[in-house]
């Protein structure tokens, strides 16, 4: 592909599942809606593997229901409220991702946030976390007109960056990115240790690359 063929100039990041590990947060407003109605707590792995599908995801585990109910979207306002009360509360960058950073900037890479979390909750979060002071593009799920697995928000953070597509990668942990990613021309990297889902399968994404820890990126990035 042509992409391969370009040097590569930036890496770009998914958020929730690639860089930080925001399930304790998510998973708790969840469960919290639960208890206020009275029903038993459910344990945390119960929740993970659903973080990276949000609210549609966490109300799915807590309360069986999809946005298709007729209480959907007011139990999904409840949620972002409790979420928003808490979203630093728990959530942490993943282990490795500070010295991934770090060995990026060494190598005279930038590198940049893609992700589908609307703007009302990546910028305070983002704003909070030191790591993402040096970031060069970050672009949420509401930046564009369309959000992944459309090629929209990936190509406003290469316009941000000053980069050609081609000359990124894109890292994350749905196949929605893997499809994003490809559809901007840009090398895609699963992350298999995010929120992939009770039967995902990464080798079936046709990413470029897989890797099961974000420090297993700098051999990519060395090779690229």
């Amino acid at each position: 592909m042509a992409a391969q063929a370009t040097r590569l100039s930036a890496v770009l990041f998914d958020l929730d599942g690639t860089l930080i590990d925001s399930a304790p947060d998510l998973a708790g407003a969840a469960d919290q809606m639960r208890v206020k109605r009275g029903l038993s707590s459910l344990p945390f792995e119960s929740y993970r593997h659903m973080a990276g599908s949000g609210a549609r995801g966490m109300l799915g585990i807590a309360f069986g229901i999809t946005p298709e109910s007729g209480e959907f979207e007011a139990m999904r306002e409840e949620f972002f409220q409790g979420y928003e009360q808490r979203m630093l509360n728990n959530t942490h960058v993943f282990d490795g991702v500070a010295e991934l950073m770090r060995a990026i900037a060494a190598q005279g890479l930038q590198w940049g946030v893609v992700t589908n979390k609307s703007r009302r909750f990546t910028e305070p979060l983002t704003g909070a976390i030191p790591l993402f002071a040096t970031a060069g593009a970050i672009v949420s799920g509401d930046s564009t007109p369309f959000s992944k697995p459309h090629p929209a928000p990936l190509l406003e953070a290469s316009r941000q960056l000053g980069i050609e597509p081609s000359a990124c990668m894109y890292v994350g942990d749905d196949e929605r990115d893997m499809r994003a990613g490809r559809a901007a021309g840009m090398r895609t990297v699963a992350a298999a240790y995010g929120y992939m889902g009770l039967q995902a399968d990464a080798t079936l994404w046709e990413a470029d690359s897989i890797i099961g820890s974000p420090l297993e990126l700098l051999n990519l990035i060395k090779q690229a």
